[in-house]
């Protein structure tokens, strides 16, 4: 039985042509031929405009006949075109009415919003040709991929240790020996070094198709260099993978490249997160340049002033009009695609509270997007985490909206550790909640949706924030005014780097507090790639535009930093090994209210910390009753003295056990932020136990840390001494 819809109905020039399938949008195989479906409401009027790849000018331009729109979308079949040589995009008529928000110009060639595959950028820093009439060009790769038998490594949130890192930073620097630096391939390479280390997902910043030369007007003012768009957090395309991190992008093979390495990351235990960018475009604001989404249906795709200017939460010009229902299934769709096309297990959604503010900014209870994608079936096993924040000033660390399945960067988490860690008063009680997994901000969700990070890419490396005071962003062409003023960060008495071997023995020693407490805190941790071997950035805490050693992973310094690699993979394996530590509950908690922490100077009252616990909802009293009977797991709270912790705002000590008696499992930690020694009363271990010492900041490496299973015992039992400003961690033995 013979396809009917395999025979053309219409002719343009020698091209045959017949009314296309409306959905899915963008350009699909169908027998015979190529479905070209486009969206636009307000256009009037819309050009096919077809070009054999790298030429100038097209082979042809199809105007869609009227009969081939249906609704608000223009599609059409056109046959027996070489899909392999084919590039092709847009050019829309109608109103032109800024006020109004339309913009349309039918002498723009415009990209498919739904384009797989990008050409126009194909290796990384080569100079496009800036007279080009359509310089992001449109290809149709093919679905031709063997999977073979990979699956997700299907790792429970709890077990996570997540790595952010950039694809190019990650093997560009000529140190990483890989033979395709900067790349998918490159990366690839560098597997047994991720499995080294100890982590199980890797958290890749923006690789959807974007633009490097979108900064090309700037230089360094101080070295004259060119400025890149090096972060990637401007997106061209949304369904296409970045050509210039491919070895084979000239041949537009990024596609099976990047799935390469994502079936190898799969097969070594490694899941694959994507930083996604759905707040904003790279159109910019009026000035911006017209790509795509401007030009097809500008009041469809961004949100929009009554006169017809961009609203601006993204900070960087305009705003994705995320929850009109067009863009909301785009954004669906995309998600869909990486998921079931490149078998991605998780999104790390950059300013996700802009998905839930409404067509007119208004932030919404029951954002759908939001919710859509918590409740999307093909998305059911997928990890989701938001930046609980936008540039518009809503934040919403521990009241973004999860629909049971979002989790969140924790942001408080990071600025209260921060202040912690630099001896600040006044943050005890939120430090102890913070360790403890949040229950102050997901009582309903669990310590897992905390996304614990002391560093990322945006702000200071872990080197840097004890080597630096301020920010020192001349470099990025802004004038300093660029990247955060607060970033509580302490030099430890020198600005930058120094020759005094006490400071930088007591800047290591504060690296070392900082990867120990994540750790050991209950959530799930992230580090920031480089932080393992003391990256530094040279105080520049924004640094989105350098494509050079300050952004490059230097594989050198692991070898002169090899004491500080160790640490980081030896308390990674601590983690891995206590279960107490990755709790999906939140355990027994005896310390503060959840409000702000105990006045400075105001006494605690004598005798034995009331235990609470925190649930979803009020128990009953005959429960609450129980469960202070239950045996282990569970978190109590001591400072020098066991069972006595010290809750007023100047103290700067605590420690805690977290015991989990179905495991055999007790820890001990100690936080020692003075600046003088202090003693640490220990409790005493269940009896045929002692304590072994896994931890000791303060100690010169090799004895900073030890193996798992390798602890020596200690030969005090009874007490501890903690040096100033350091970090005791303990497991008890039998």
């Amino acid at each position: 039985m013979e396809h009917i819809n395999i025979y053309p109905t219409h002719q343009h020039g020698n091209l045959s042509l017949r009314r296309g399938i409306p959905y899915p949008f963008g350009a699909t195989f169908v027998l015979g031929g190529i479905n070209f479906s486009i969206y636009s409401a307000h256009a009037t009027s819309c050009t096919l405009v077809l070009f054999d790849q790298g030429e100038r000018e097209p082979f042809a331009e199809i105007p869609f006949p009227e009969d081939f729109r249906i609704g608000h979308v223009f599609a059409m079949i056109v046959f027996d075109l070489n899909y392999e040589n084919l590039e092709y995009g847009y050019r829309f008529d109608g109103p032109w009415d800024p006020e109004d928000g339309d913009l349309y110009d039918p002498s723009n060639i415009l990209l498919d919003p739904y384009a797989k595959s990008i050409g126009g950028r194909e290796v990384w820093g080569t100079p496009p040709d800036w007279s080009d009439p359509y310089r992001y060009r449109a290809h149709i790769p093919l679905n031709d991929y063997d999977w073979g038998d990979d699956r997700s490594p299907g790792i429970p949130v709890e077990e996570l240790v997540i790595y952010e890192m950039h694809v190019r930073g990650f093997t560009r620097h000529p140190s990483s020996g890989v033979q395709h630096p900067g790349t998918f391939d490159g990366l690839r390479e560098k597997i047994p070094y991720l499995n080294d280390l100890g982590v199980n997902a890797v958290e890749l910043m923006p690789i959807f198709e974007f633009d490097e030369f979108e900064y090309s007007h700037r230089i360094n003012p101080l070295t004259g260099d060119p400025l890149f768009n090096y972060w990637g957090y401007s997106t061209v395309g949304f369904f296409a993978p970045k050509a210039g991190y491919a070895a084979n992008g000239p041949s537009g093979r990024q596609s099976h490249e990047l799935k390469n390495l994502v079936k190898a990351l799969h097969a070594s235990g490694i899941e694959v997160f994507l930083d996604v960018v759905f707040n904003h475009t790279s159109e910019g604001n009026a000035n911006g340049p017209t790509i795509s989404f401007r030009g097809i249906d500008n009041k469809t795709y961004y949100m929009l002033d009554p006169d017809g200017s961009y609203r601006n939460y993204s900070g960087t010009g305009n705003t994705l009009n995320c929850n009109h229902p067009v863009v909301r299934e785009m954004v669906i769709d995309c998600l869909r695609y990486w998921v079931y096309e490149y078998h991605i297990d998780g999104f790390r959604f950059d300013l996700a509270s802009i998905l839930g503010r409404d067509q007119d900014g208004t932030p919404l209870v029951s954002p759908p997007l939001i919710e859509a994608l918590a409740l999307d079936p093909i998305l059911a096993q997928t990890k989701l985490i938001a930046e609980a924040w936008d540039a518009g000033g809503l934040y919403q660390v521990g009241s973004f909206p999860d629909f049971g399945r979002w989790a969140e960067w924790n942001g408080r988490y990071r600025g209260a550790l921060r202040r912690w860690l630099k001896g600040d008063s006044g943050v005890i009680g939120e430090v102890a909640r913070r360790i403890a997994g949040s229950p102050d901000l997901y009582a309903t969700r669990g310590p897992t949706a905390s996304i614990n990070f002391i560093t990322c890419h945006d702000g200071f490396t872990l080197n840097d924030l004890f080597s630096y005071n301020r920010k020192h962003n001349l470099a990025n062409g802004e004038s300093g005014r660029d990247g955060s003023d607060e970033n509580d960060s302490w030099n430890c008495g020198v600005e930058g780097p120094t020759d005094t071997p006490a400071i930088n023995a007591l800047r290591a020693r504060m690296i070392r507090n900082a990867i120990t407490i994540l750790m050991v805190s209950h959530g799930v941790p992230m580090i920031l790639s480089g932080d393992e071997y003391g990256h530094t950035k040279y105080g520049n805490n924004n640094t989105y535009c350098h494509d050079n050693a300050v952004n490059w992973f230097n594989w050198d310094q692991l070898v002169v930093s090899s004491d500080l690699y160790r640490f980081f993979k030896t308390i990674i394996a601590f983690r891995q090994a206590h279960r107490v530590l990755r709790s999906t509950e939140f355990i027994m908690l005896q310390g503060p209210e959840d409000g702000d922490d105990a006045a400075e100077g105001e006494e605690q009252e004598e005798g034995e910390p009331e235990e609470t616990t925190v649930n979803a909802e009020p128990e009953p009293e005959e429960a609450a009753l129980d469960l202070l009977f239950e045996e282990c797991p569970r978190l109590a709270w001591h400072g020098v003295n066991t069972g006595k912790p010290e809750w007023a705002g100047w103290n700067t000590t605590l420690a805690f056990t977290l015991c989990d008696s179905a495991a055999d499992d007790l820890i001990y930690v100690a936080m020692n932020m003075h600046w003088q020694p202090l003693t640490f009363e220990l409790p005493a271990p269940p009896e045929g136990m002692s304590w072994h010492l896994s931890v000791d900041t303060n100690a010169s490496p090799p004895g900073d840390i030890y193996e798992v299973g390798g602890e020596p015992r200690l030969g005090d039992q009874a007490a501890i001494s903690l040096g100033a400003r350091a970090v005791v961690v303990l497991v008890a033995r039998r």
